[in-house]
């Protein structure tokens, strides 16, 4: 038992100063969102969460551009189409707003960030209790990056949010392999140049 809980007390403390509040959180060009399920044309609550910090890094000039990187692996499953709408609805412009449609799970969005789009600092936006994990994947995968959680607590959240806490030692004994090897991500590619124009952007 308490050998799974190893890779997680690791990340925990080999990110602690990466992961800040969004008050603290330092500049950088650009914040990743990573996917967390939608329903129809709605983002699931935990990730309208995620989204939300989102918008409130973006107001506050803490980022330039929001990458949102989810599924779209299935017909009429589209997370980062629904992400940007959600986004937009807040007030980000749409030209401020890149989809990455392969982010199938977190080392691929983390990967994918530097590989595809030439993403080299970003703030890393998600649950806190998969923040460390996130973290922990996206400077394996060559960005400077850092991290703000939502904690996603009180109801309708404390559920899943409680489930998040229960599977996140079992995930993070995954991340370790991809931490060790980092595998090309499940969908590679062309080069993107969405985040830099959007960065070029007025």
């Amino acid at each position: 038992m308490y050998a799974v809980l190893i890779p997680t007390g690791w990340a925990y403390a080999d990110t602690a100063r990466y992961r800040s509040s969004v008050e603290k959180v330092p500049e950088t060009p650009v914040a990743l969102v990573l996917g967390a399920g939608i329903g129809g044309d709605q983002p699931s609550p935990l990730l309208a969460r995620r989204l939300d910090l989102a918008v409130d890094l973006y107001r506050r000039g803490k980022v330039k551009v929001v990458l949102v990187s989810g599924d779209n692996r299935v017909k009429g499953y589209d997370e980062p189409t629904v992400m940007r709408a959600y986004l937009m609805r807040k007030g980000v412009p749409e030209r401020k707003i890149v989809r990455d449609f392969a982010g199938l799970e977190t080392w691929d969005s983390c990967a994918r960030a530097k590989r595809i789009f030439g993403v080299t600092r970003l703030t890393v936006v998600t649950q806190s209790f998969h923040l460390p994990r996130a973290v922990a994947l996206c400077r394996a995968a060559g960005i400077q990056a850092w991290g703000v959680g939502d904690d996603s607590m009180g109801s309708p959240y404390t559920d899943s949010t409680i489930s998040g806490y229960m599977r996140e030692p079992l995930a993070m004994m995954k991340a370790m392999g991809n931490l060790a090897l980092q595998p090309d991500p499940a969908l590679l590619g062309r080069k993107e140049p969405g985040v830099s124009e959007a960065l070029a952007s007025p």
